[in-house]
C-alpha cells in the first residue's frame, strides 16, 4: 500500500479553517477545481464527507470537527520542523505578552521579571491578567501567552507545563498576635478565628480536613477571593489566615508567620502555555526569563530541584 499523501493535511487544515472551497483555493493558491479534487481525495481517504452543503455554504461534519484541532496541530508541528530556528532580536522586539496569574505571583516575582525583560527587550510590554479560575481556554484561544499555577483536572491535556518551584502553606497573623506567645499547637491554631481564601467561596478545604482527623475544627469568620485581601484583613485584626509562603513573601512583610501545626503536602507551581507557542523564539525567551526569576525567590522554600 502506498503511504498517505501528507500534502493533503495542509489542504484539509485550510479547508476546515475556511469552510469554503473558493476561499481555501485562494489561500492555497490553487484553482477551485484543483481544491475540489483535493477535497474529493480527502473524502475518499477519510471515509467521511468532511464538509457538506448547507444553503449556500459548507458546514463541517462531526468527524471534521473532531479532526480540526488535531490537523491544525500537525500542520503547525510540520511547519516548525521545516522553519529555521532563529533567535529573536531582543533589542528591536516590540510585543505585548499576557501572563495570567494571581496577585501573589505578581507581587513577589513581578518586579524582578519586569526589570529582567526591560533590560533585555525594552520594547516588550507585560500585561498581567487576573486568574479567576483554572480554565485553559485563554491559553487555547490566544488571549493569554503564559499562565502560572498548580496543574489540576481542568488543565487542558494539550497544555505544556514546566515546574517552577514548590510552595507550602503557612499560618500568618498580625505582629503581636497572641498566637505568637508560646508553641502554636493544632489546638491553639484551631481555637483562633480564621480567614480562608477560596475563589469559589468554599468554607472548608485541606486544612479543615487535616484538623478533622485530630478531632478539631476551626472557626472561619471570613471568606475572601485572594491572598492579598486575606493578609490585609489579618494585618488589621486578630484573625489568622493561611497562605502559600513564596507567593506572598512581600505581601506579609512584618507579620507573624509560622508553620501550620497540621501536615499538608507541598504544592508545585508550574508555568503553562499552549503547544502552538513552542516554536516561537520570543515566547521561548520569555519562558526562560520567568524560570530564571522564579529560581531565585526573595524568600521561602528553595527552587525546585
Amino acid at each position: 500500500m502506498p503511504g498517505p499523501d501528507l500534502n493533503l493535511l495542509f489542504t484539509l487544515d485550510v479547508l476546515l479553517a475556511e469552510g469554503s472551497v473558493a476561499r481555501a483555493a485562494r489561500r492555497l493558491r490553487l484553482s477551485p477545481s484543483a481544491t475540489s479534487r483535493a477535497l474529493a481525495r480527502l473524502r475518499e481517504v477519510t471515509g467521511d464527507p468532511l464538509l457538506v452543503r448547507a444553503g449556500r455554504g459548507l458546514v463541517p461534519t462531526p468527524r471534521a470537527l473532531d479532526l480540526r484541532e488535531r490537523v491544525a496541530q500537525l500542520v503547525r508541528d510540520a511547519e516548525a520542523v521545516l522553519r529555521p530556528a532563529e533567535k529573536p532580536n531582543l533589542g528591536s522586539l516590540t510585543r505585548t505578552f499576557t501572563l495570567r496569574t494571581n496577585e501573589g505571583f505578581v507581587e513577589t516575582f513581578g518586579p524582578a521579571l519586569i526589570a529582567r525583560v526591560g533590560a533585555e527587550a525594552p520594547g516588550v510590554r507585560l500585561r498581567f491578567a487576573q486568574k479567576p479560575d483554572k480554565d485553559s481556554a485563554p491559553l487555547r484561544d490566544g488571549t493569554a501567552d503564559l499562565e502560572t499555577g498548580v496543574i489540576g483536572p481542568t488543565t487542558g491535556p494539550e497544555v505544556r507545563a514546566q515546574a517552577l518551584f514548590r510552595d507550602r502553606f503557612i499560618g500568618v497573623a498580625r505582629h503581636g498576635h497572641p498566637l505568637g506567645r508560646g508553641e502554636i499547637t493544632a489546638a491553639r491554631y484551631a481555637a483562633a478565628k480564621h480567614i480562608t481564601v477560596s475563589r469559589r467561596g468554599l468554607d472548608t478545604g485541606p486544612i479543615d480536613e487535616a484538623l478533622m482527623t485530630l478531632g478539631l475544627e476551626r472557626e472561619i469568620v471570613a471568606i475572601v477571593g485572594g491572598f492579598s485581601t486575606a493578609l490585609a484583613l489579618a494585618r488589621a485584626t486578630d484573625l489568622v489566615t493561611s497562605v502559600p509562603e513564596r507567593h506572598t513573601d512581600t505581601l506579609r512583610a512584618g507579620m507573624l508567620r509560622f508553620p501550620l501545626p497540621v501536615a499538608l503536602p507541598e504544592i508545585t507551581v508550574s508555568l503553562l502555555w499552549h503547544p502552538r507557542m513552542d516554536p516561537d523564539p520570543a515566547h521561548r525567551w520569555l519562558r526562560g526569563c520567568v524560570r530564571d526569576v522564579c529560581a531565585e525567590p526573595p524568600g521561602g522554600s528553595g527552587p525546585l530541584d
